[in-house]
């Protein structure tokens, strides 16, 4: 068990935007929540138990509800909103949330300067939770750019923490546009290959398809096979160790061809059982690859 105290999580925020005069940064309030243990596990996002009063009045006044913030959700983006407001960083925003709300593990945004996850469809360039949220993810995706990136630097200690610790893990979430955008940071990739420390990465992608999220869609859209190892290709410059599904494993060979150790387990959480256990194969094979 690794305490909790110990325990950096770098979070994207690409996917940031502004509703109804707030800030919202929907990655960095799920794995707040999900720490808390307040997130809607039904849902896999927003706050259990959440209503949706306010978002209801704001349709009657006109505004545009696609992007469904709860009751409780609000006090979130108000409370980061006015902080950020009085000049604090999101960075120094995160910390102060995390500690109301009893979060133990520090949560690092990427980046406290502005980056954009766009993605150009046939219908025009739009910010990813348009995409993803008010569209469906129905467009034809055409390219996928990350405004700001070449520009932004790491949030303060984001660097430090992938080059002093005990070792790193990529978990399974998007390749492209959660984990992708957090590497669009030239700081933070360059990190990862210098660092010491063992890197492993889950797949997220089981027998060609995403186990959620519109991975597959984004990928072919930009000229990539939907497979595990192709995005164990995405992360192979620092990569040592690579996690997919069992069902996958007639694609060991081929990654391992890149220098990449590969471990087969059940990677789809279905239970608290699963991502426990995912968690120790993770855990274990950082220990493996360090020795």
């Amino acid at each position: 068990m690794v305490p909790e105290e110990q325990i950096t999580t770098i979070v994207n925020t690409g996917d940031d935007l502004e509703l109804h005069g707030l800030y919202i940064s929907p990655d960095l309030d799920i794995v707040m929540y999900t720490l808390a243990g307040l997130v809607d596990e039904e849902k896999g996002w927003g706050m259990e138990g959440d209503t949706f009063n306010c978002l209801e009045v704001l349709e009657k006044y006109g505004h545009e509800t696609w992007f469904r913030l709860g009751d409780k959700d609000l006090a979130t983006h108000i409370r980061r909103t006015w902080l950020m407001s009085e000049g604090l960083t999101l960075s120094e925003t995160t910390r102060r949330l995390c500690l109301s709300l009893g979060v133990k593990i520090r949560l690092l945004p990427m980046t406290d300067d502005r980056v954009r996850t766009m993605i150009r469809t046939p219908a025009g360039l739009m910010g990813f939770q348009e995409f993803l949220v008010k569209r469906m993810a129905q467009d034809e995706v055409l390219e996928i750019i990350f405004e700001g990136a070449e520009l932004a630097k790491p949030a303060k200690g984001v660097v430090e923490a992938i080059l002093d610790c005990n070792g790193i893990i990529v978990c399974p979430s998007n390749p492209l546009v959660s984990i992708g955008t957090i590497l669009s940071l030239k700081e933070i990739r360059d990190a990862l290959m210098k660092t010491d420390s063992s890197v492993v990465a889950i797949s997220p992608i089981v027998r060609g398809k995403p186990i959620k999220g519109p991975a597959d869609r984004l990928m072919r859209g930009v000229g990539l096979k939907v497979s595990a190892a192709q995005v164990a290709e995405l992360y192979k410059d620092f990569l040592d160790v690579f996690i997919m599904d069992s069902a996958d494993r007639e694609l060991r060979s081929e990654i391992e061809k890149l220098g990449i150790r590969v471990v087969c387990t059940n990677t789809i959480m279905r239970t608290q059982e699963d991502k426990i256990s995912l968690a120790k194969v993770a855990v274990e094979a950082l220990e493996k690859a360090s020795r």
